[in-house]
């Protein structure tokens, strides 16, 4: 077998894992709503020889895939990445304008400044002072520390404990806040059983996708490919980074609302109204902050860097972060110096795990009514990671898969899909907020 995703770590086993959750619950759902879909095979569904590892593995390397007129992306910005400090290396990200801006401010730098002063200044400043004044400042800086060390940290501790994935039963509506009980926000929801008959398993099914960057979006791309009606909406400001939306958004239509502004925000909650899922990339507390209120029956789900509990529950992160966080970086780099996965595979992985437990709580919702609140994070997903078998300290270079992996449209090549059954997403991403925010029809 080539060396797809070939790492100190297992990714590979990491990435068909968690791709085989989605299996599994799409498998249920399916049976549920009598679906004819062909990525429901039979006799098993959960058969290890239905998944292409080289399919898989170009999904989970999609910004690698990912061409636009033949051309590569730059997947990080100048300021995002490792640099050394003077007691230890540091990892930053500063792929939207903002976080570069706290970035550059946090260590008195002009914000046009280049990464040679930049990797200079960090030089001069000590790693674990940088992570806590970024923090404070809303900038995002991971000190990079060893596995051990993370373990034994209390947020390291905190990621590690409970489920992959959380679930929890929401409670039925009382009839309090600004509607009565029995209107169409607190009604309940149909089960997966309503779908038409031989429709996808999610047919019918609307997703309010409020995630940016690779894990939510993976999630509700997902959720697409099942069926569902995903609309994505944005804040006009700052603009998602135009790569991601081409390398995420299948699938999907994309709208732009101000939270901020009266008009907009009823605009949200009338389609938060009528959906069946919500799925946020937010902290917790956020959405109720904008004054938005989530239907009693509706199933929520939610990607953090850090999980719900511990010292970290609040705190920035992405994948780089965790991996340099949580002693990963450590492990894939060479003679002391930190390095990185092959891929984003925390994102991806704490993806599919997301769109799994959406799934499911549909299914379950058809069973017994109320929504259920699903969530998963980045670092628990890497403390699986970090617990999986197979650990290759002399692996060979890892192997970007092309050819069938692949799929071209109007000049720009993605990933295929990694479910098996699938050829392709039902469209390639919309341009990015040119959707109008309103939902389609319901099939049939």
């Amino acid at each position: 077998m080539e060396p797809w995703l070939a790492a100190h770590l297992p990714v590979l086993d990491l990435a068909l894992d968690a791709v085989r959750a989605v299996q599994r619950a799409a498998a249920r759902a399916g049976r549920r709503a009598g679906a004819g879909d062909p990525a429901l095979p039979d006799p098993d569904p959960l058969d290890p020889a239905l998944l292409d590892p080289a399919r898989v593995a170009a999904g989970f390397a999609s910004d690698r895939v990912l061409t636009v007129d033949g051309q590569p992306v730059q997947g990080f910005a100048p300021l995002s990445g490792f640099f050394a400090t003077a007691d230890g290396w540091v990892r930053t990200h500063a792929n939207y304008p903002h976080h570069r801006s706290r970035l550059t401010a946090l260590v008195g730098l002009p914000d046009d400044v280049g990464r040679p002063a930049f990797a200079e200044r960090l030089a001069e400043l000590s790693a674990q002072d940088l992570e806590d004044r970024a923090d404070d400042a809303g900038a995002i800086v991971a000190r990079a520390r060893t596995e051990q060390e993370w373990r034994g940290s209390a947020p390291g501790r905190a990621a590690a404990s409970g489920p992959l994935v959380r679930t929890q039963a929401r409670e039925p509506a009382t009839g309090t806040g600004d509607r009565p009980a029995g209107s169409r926000r607190d009604a309940p929801r149909p089960g997966l059983d309503a779908a038409p008959p031989g429709a996808a398993p999610l047919a019918g099914v609307r997703v309010l996708d409020l995630t940016r960057v690779i894990a939510g979006p993976v999630a509700t791309r997902t959720l697409a490919l099942l069926g569902a009606d995903v609309l994505r909406v944005d804040p006009p400001e700052p603009a998602e980074i135009g790569w991601q939306h081409l390398d995420t958004g299948q699938g999907k239509r994309s709208a732009v609302l101000d939270l901020r502004d009266t008009r907009d925000r009823r605009m949200a909650q009338d389609l938060l109204d009528a959906a069946d899922v919500l799925v946020t990339g937010y902290r917790p507390g956020a959405i109720e902050a904008f004054g938005l209120r989530v239907p009693a029956g509706a199933v929520t789900g939610r990607v953090s860097a850090w999980g719900d509990a511990g010292p970290w529950a609040d705190r920035r992160g992405f994948d780089s972060i965790v991996q340099a966080a949580s002693g990963i970086a450590l492990l894939e780099g060479r003679d002391g110096a930190p390095g990185a996965l092959p891929a984003q595979a925390l994102d991806h992985a704490s993806g599919y795990l997301l769109a799994a437990g959406v799934v499911d709580a549909l299914t379950l919702r058809g069973d017994d009514g109320p929504g259920r609140d699903v969530a998963v994070s980045l670092a628990r997903t890497a403390a699986w990671l970090l617990d999986l078998p197979g650990r290759d300290p002399v692996h060979p270079a890892a192997a970007t898969p092309s050819g069938s992996g692949s799929v071209t449209h109007a000049g720009v090549t993605t990933a295929r899909p990694v479910l098996p059954g699938y050829d392709d997403y039902p469209h390639p991403a919309h341009p990015w907020g040119t959707d109008a925010p309103g939902w389609q029809p319901f099939p049939g």
